[in-house]
């Protein structure tokens, strides 16, 4: 243990320093810091949390990316259609990341009961649908299975089944109109086996899942046409990446669009998200930093007379420094720790009780706040937080070097 760390210590250890003038800003000083650890730790938490929930949603009911023919219309029902009969399909081997890839078809139709009718997008699929994008949505019943023959099970969401008074068991006739508006709807009796609920309300109120061998049907399709291919990769970071690969690799008569360009507003609004924590983080380090400034500029103008002493024994300028910063440090530990406890059991409280919940869900498709803990960013939050301060507080500490030793003996 070397001199400088030897006399910190005791100037942190004393009384004279824990009564002393400047213990009431060391311990705003401290303070400052663990405060500006939850408020960092909260935002990121929670935004990243936000994020990742809204693009789930998204996902989970279009894949990261869809392959599909050409086309002008922007309907969401399926027109031209494409046969399962590719290269990539059912295994995209030939892109790296690709992790799933299922053949899907939508054709509009109307729920019509006694006394109201709900205009509905039927979203046909298979056995090759992945159903663990929607699994944690299933509010009631339970997920269809459409692996084997035709049936006339459906999922359909809880906004429906309210607007419709339909519960699990219920059968709802679906009425499909044709192009010739002078020939008589298709009429199809769906049974509902299971309710689900994303919070989603763009999604929520236009998608039912029913069996992709109606939709053919309807459609006069062969039973390996669908409408489009949704295709799934283990890394959203690398989606841009990704969906040019995916088009790269598929015939010249298919588009590929990415989940982001689909829905383009949605991924511009939480981007923006990532704005406000970098603001957030630089206002709490700067507060921090500022607090922690103040501290020790007290902290040396009450020990200036200490700081003659030394100097008039032969100490330099740097190793009196190096007192005051290793002061400095163990203040700045103090409130990481102290932060990181009281920021940890805020969020792990969150995450599994759902304590806090949004005043207004439809605004952000979810009830609940959702967080996203990570040690990667807890390690990198408290590091960065820690350099910072520390590089702050080298400014301040240069003042000693400033300090003659006969002014500051006789300093009062």
């Amino acid at each position: 243990m070397n001199l400088e760390y030897f006399i910190a210590k005791r100037i942190i250890d004393s009384k004279a320093y824990k009564s002393s003038i400047s213990a009431p800003i060391i311990k705003i000083g401290i303070v400052a810091i663990a405060l500006g650890i939850i408020v960092m730790m909260i935002a990121i938490a929670t935004g990243i949390g936000l994020q990742q929930k809204i693009r789930d949603k998204v996902v989970a009911f279009n894949g990261h990316a869809t392959i599909a023919k050409y086309d002008t219309n922007n309907s969401q029902e399926s027109e031209n259609p494409i046969s399962i009969n590719q290269d990539f399909y059912p295994n995209f081997n030939s892109v790296e990341g690709v992790k799933h890839i299922q053949g899907v078809a939508t054709r509009h139709a109307v729920f019509r009961l006694e006394d109201t009718f709900e205009s509905v997008v039927i979203k046909g699929v298979g056995a090759d649908y992945d159903w663990q994008y929607l699994k944690e949505y299933l509010v009631e019943g339970e997920l269809p299975d459409f692996s084997n023959k035709r049936n006339e099970n459906l999922l359909i969401s809880q906004y429906f089944a309210n607007r419709l008074n339909l519960k699990i068991g219920d059968t709802v006739n679906a009425y499909f109109l044709r192009k010739d508006l002078n020939k008589a709807p298709r009429i199809l009796p769906y049974k509902i086996v299971g309710i689900y609920n994303s919070g989603f309300k763009e999604f929520d109120q236009q998608f039912a899942i029913g069996d992709i061998k109606h939709i053919q049907r309807l459609n006069k399709w062969e039973p390996d046409q669908i409408g489009n291919f949704e295709v799934f990769i283990d890394n959203f970071n690398a989606l841009d990446e990704k969906t040019k690969a995916i088009f790269q690799e598929t015939p010249s008569t298919l588009n590929v669009v990415s989940v982001k360009q689909k829905f383009s507003l949605v991924f511009e609004w939480i981007g923006i998200f990532d704005k406000n924590i970098a603001g957030i983080i630089g206002i709490m380090i700067l507060v921090a930093g500022i607090n922690m400034i103040t501290a020790l500029l007290v902290l040396i103008m009450e020990r200036t007379q200490m700081i003659g002493i030394l100097k008039a024994m032969g100490s330099s300028s740097n190793s009196i420094r190096k007192i005051f910063v290793y002061n400095a440090t163990y203040l700045i530990i103090i409130g990481l720790f102290w932060g990181n406890l009281i920021g940890l059991s805020l969020l792990y409280a969150q995450k599994y009780f759902g304590i806090l919940k949004f005043p207004n869900p439809e605004q952000y498709y979810m009830t609940i706040i959702p967080v996203y803990i990570s040690l990667d960013y807890i390690l990198l939050l408290n590091l960065g937080t820690f350099v910072l301060c520390l590089a702050m507080l080298l400014i301040p500490s240069y003042i000693i070097t400033k300090i003659s030793p006969v002014k500051a003996i006789r300093f009062e």
